[in-house]
């Protein structure tokens, strides 16, 4: 990865903090953990966290699943991840970049494969690459499913209609020209990737938050301002974003909040595939 941009975010406690609850704002969202079609009765299911982070869906996963399930947690770096001898038994992390090959012992080995907030980590030419290899994780048989914001819908709600968003979209603007990857426009086109690279039975499931949760969702993603004023190498930039945070705040404890409609998407390697 070291031709590659690094990740946008800091890696520390409170960026996985920011992944952990997130995570449970999510499961709230969809009210699943695992897609309704993707069947878990199997004993032994292989299950496998692309870009895992500290593992928390692999966590709740497993108290779904039982001791019997095989969960692996596959990230490029292990920094957001607990200490190992904290970890189930049945559940190990692997380093793994999603900008290289499938090492030869994961391709077929996974019966549900799940990834999630991918956005901020892909351009938008590297998406079909990644799905393709998705593929060939996956037993035939198995199932993806990954799970985004669409951007191109982020607005910003109010609860009131003299609320002020002056510095919330100023905020914003500023996020997304900090890194091509803070823009993504590919989310809206993954069920037609997944096709292309031979997935079958690919089912969306696209929600918008209640305006409660949307809140909640919004306050959590402030923290990703402050993590990117943290990581950037322009003191310009990181001064910038300084400013306009706690005034966004207070735009926000005011009423005004920045939301989007949220998808997962499934689809199934078909049996007899490679």
């Amino acid at each position: 990865m070291s031709s590659k941009p690094d990740y946008v975010f800091t890696r520390d406690f409170l960026d996985n903090s920011r992944i952990n609850l997130m995570h449970h704002f999510w499961t709230k969202l969809f009210g699943y953990l695992i897609h309704p079609s993707i069947p878990t009765e199997k004993t032994d299911l292989r299950v496998a966290d692309v870009g895992a982070g500290t593992g928390i869906w692999l966590h709740d996963v497993g108290d779904q699943l039982g001791e019997s399930s095989r969960l692996v947690a596959l990230d490029v770096s292990f920094d957001a991840a607990p200490p190992p001898e904290t970890l189930p038994s049945n559940m190990t992390f692997r380093q793994w970049d999603v900008r290289e090959e499938v090492p030869d012992d994961l391709v077929n080995a996974f019966d549900i494969v799940n990834l999630r907030f991918f956005s901020f980590v892909l351009l938008n030419e590297e998406v079909p690459r990644l799905v393709g290899k998705l593929f060939k994780l996956l037993k035939p048989g198995g199932y993806v499913q990954w799970g985004e914001p669409d951007f191109a819908t982020v607005r910003i709600d109010k609860t009131r209609p003299d609320s002020e968003t002056e510095h919330l979209e100023a905020l914003m603007k500023l996020l997304t020209v900090q890194d091509p990857r803070l823009n993504p426009s590919w989310v809206t086109a993954l069920p037609e990737t997944f096709s292309a690279a031979g997935f079958g039975d690919v089912e969306t499931d696209i929600r918008d938050a209640q305006p409660w949760l949307g809140f909640m969702f919004h306050e959590c993603g402030l923290i990703m301002h402050e993590l990117v004023a943290r990581k950037t190498k322009s003191e310009k930039m990181a001064q910038e974003v300084r400013r306009l945070l706690p005034l966004a705040v207070e735009e926000t404890r005011q009423g005004a909040y920045v939301t989007a409609v949220r998808w997962t998407i499934v689809g199934k390697k078909p049996l007899g595939s490679t």
